[in-house]
């Protein structure tokens, strides 16, 4: 999740930890602080756009070292703040907000190696955005509450954030596996046969939803949302570069990024080059991890080549497709598509 989510949990979680041991104000400073550590990781580069991305939300974010460094970090804010006979109590707080931090990033799709040093399967369950203001919001406000300390109130208002925001993360997971259901039956009427499927929230909510079916040539994109009326299921259908995977396919770049994404990825050329894309981040025609690589000079190390999307048809089409209305994604208009210029059995009624 983004910092400003994670420094929130962070807070909110050790401010009520803390309780009225220690002021709400010092609490959710270090609780902050602790919630945004494991992130520094991001400032690391290891001179390789792929291992950057690859490497991020790695060791940093291994529940055993965040673990066994939650005592130090006590010892040192017990010390600091005059109240060593707080440590124990510190010690779960900025546990608690650093053992968190991790578990709320496995929400997202990107991919959190929780358990190294034993593997670096990266975990991702992909229910929430990276920015989500409905799971950040009651976490703020609770805050925010606790540090005014309303009619003595503001701890519980703290409680309260923190349970709305832990229910949000419930209703995600409710809602991915209704998309999830949608998803399926639209590809098996439309006779699309993944190898797998992808179900993660659209920007900012998780009432649209973007769809991505793997099959052996190709990926489909489509989207669902929770306010369809009838509204059809639109595929778009992708070369994912299977014919270079012989060039390619044991490229350092490509191996990595294949593991990373669990095989949501496509292989393109583009002016006598060669690229690699994690099709998770991002939508058609613009992702945010795509890389250049060399498969002549494999020691060559592969460059950001990214794009974000043009704001100006994305946004007004998120707001249009999140309310159910039946608009052309940014991919179909990149193929040429109008409203209804889906080839014949791509699409498929939502249920």
């Amino acid at each position: 999740m983004d910092s400003l989510t994670q420094m929130a949990l962070g807070a909110a979680v050790t401010v009520a930890v803390m309780g009225r041991r220690t002021a709400a104000w010092k609490a959710a400073a270090w609780g902050a602080l602790a919630g945004t550590l494991p992130d520094l990781d991001a400032f690391i580069d290891h001179g390789d756009a792929v291992l950057n991305m690859t490497l991020h939300r790695a060791d940093s974010h291994s529940l055993l070292w965040l673990t066994l460094g939650a005592p130090v970090l006590a010892w040192i804010v017990s010390r600091w703040q005059g109240e060593a006979a707080l440590f124990k109590r510190w010690w779960l707080a900025l546990w608690l907000a650093l053992f968190t931090h991790p578990l709320l990033d496995t929400m997202t799709v990107y991919g959190t190696q929780l358990l190294r040093p034993f593997t670096d399967h990266p975990f991702a369950v992909g229910s929430v955005f990276i920015i989500d203001p409905a799971y950040t919001l009651p976490l703020l406000v609770g805050l925010i509450a606790a540090m005014a300390a309303w009619r003595g109130k503001g701890l519980r208002w703290n409680l309260a954030g923190l349970a709305l925001s832990t229910l949000y993360l419930g209703w995600s997971l409710g809602a991915q596996q209704w998309a999830t259901v949608q998803a399926r039956a639209s590809l098996a009427e439309a006779g699309i046969e993944a190898e797998r499927l992808l179900v993660t929230p659209a920007p900012f909510n998780t009432v649209l939803w973007r769809l991505v079916a793997m099959t052996p040539e190709s990926y489909f994109e489509g989207h669902v949302s929770l306010l369809d009326n009838g509204t059809r299921i639109r595929w778009t259908e992708h070369s994912r570069g299977a014919e270079l995977e012989g060039v390619l396919g044991e490229h350092d770049a490509v191996r990595r990024v294949a593991a990373f994404s669990h095989g949501f990825y496509s292989l393109t050329t583009l002016d006598g080059g060669y690229q690699v894309t994690d099709l998770r981040m991002g939508q058609e025609p613009s992702y945010t991890f795509r890389f250049e690589i060399d498969p002549q000079q494999p020691e060559r190390p592969a460059v950001m080549a990214g794009a974000r999307p043009d704001l100006d048809v994305a946004l007004p089409w998120l707001w249009q497709r999140l309310r159910g209305l039946d608009v052309p994604s940014p991919g179909a208009l990149a193929l040429g598509e109008g409203p209804v210029g889906q080839p014949p059995g791509l699409s498929a009624p939502v249920r």
